[in-house]
């Protein structure tokens, strides 16, 4: 299921304000990681396998509802998209949610995953929160309002893109080499990792708020749904970075993303559509 609202341009002008629903945004993810964390590593965590063959642990479920009864009670007119509930109400509001983002992880103890909320109005992600709490951080912005991070030491800070312009002096995320076997493009994964200064794999959401820190330049994957990456649009967008579906459209619904520093955006196209 996708997002009713049509894809829209990201950097589209808004001229509303969204400060409330920021706010609300980061007491979700408050309440969210509660939620999760409460079974985190736990020696008996139930988990069980979805018809697509995913796994899916009591912890998504709960957490997801815990997301959806802040929403209906703060925001009743507005629908929501969730990846274990699937898609409630068609308000050109919705918030798009992934509880547990990085299941595979969390069922083994690894403390790589974060829960994604996501605000998108008329089909664009306006408001954004990455939440990590297994590590203790938080990436979170909306539109006109800036993105920002809680750093180790418990401040506040800004965040923005780097300002590399260089593709041989890019650092990138291509995520796994089998999402580019599965989508017939492991020769442009070839061309990318020729072309830059060093390429790792980081995984899930946190090489995309790497980028928005100004650590990476590029990140890309295959097989993405709404719900993986809509929060990090308004982040990394507001942090001075693009981006865009693996071909270049501004679109949630393609199943596949490239987000860059901006400055080396087309560049990064170029190559990697290269006949």
């Amino acid at each position: 299921m996708t997002s009713p609202a049509a894809p829209s341009r990201f950097a589209e002008p808004f001229d509303g304000d969204l400060t409330n629903d920021l706010e609300l945004a980061l007491r979700i993810a408050d309440a969210a990681d509660s939620a999760s964390m409460s079974r985190f590593d736990s020696e008996d965590l139930e988990v069980s396998k979805k018809a697509d063959a995913t796994h899916v642990t009591e912890a998504d479920l709960a957490t997801e509802r815990v997301i959806r009864d802040l929403i209906e009670a703060e925001r009743p007119s507005d629908g929501i998209f969730g990846e274990e509930f699937g898609v409630t109400g068609d308000s050109a509001r919705q918030w798009i949610i992934d509880p547990i983002d990085g299941t595979a992880n969390y069922l083994k103890g690894i403390p790589m995953w974060s829960t994604l909320i996501a605000l998108a109005i008329d089909g664009i992600p306006r408001v954004g929160i990455v939440s990590q709490p297994s590590i203790g951080r938080r990436w979170w912005g909306a539109t006109g309002l800036g993105s920002w991070t809680n750093t180790p030491s418990g401040s506040i800070r800004r965040l923005a893109v780097s300002a590399i312009n260089s593709l041989a002096e890019s650092s990138v995320s291509f995520q796994s080499i089998e999402q580019w076997r599965d989508a017939d493009e492991l020769p442009a994964l070839e061309r990318l990792t020729s072309a830059v200064w060093r390429d790792r794999g980081y995984g899930d959401a946190w090489p995309y708020m790497l980028l928005a820190e100004g650590r990476l330049e590029f990140v890309a994957e295959f097989g993405v749904k709404e719900y993986d990456i809509a929060s990090h649009v308004p982040i990394i967008l507001e942090a001075g970075g693009r981006f865009t579906s693996f071909t270049g459209n501004d679109s949630l619904g393609e199943r596949s993303s490239l987000a860059t520093n901006g400055v080396l955006h087309d560049d990064y196209l170029m190559l990697l559509h290269r006949s």
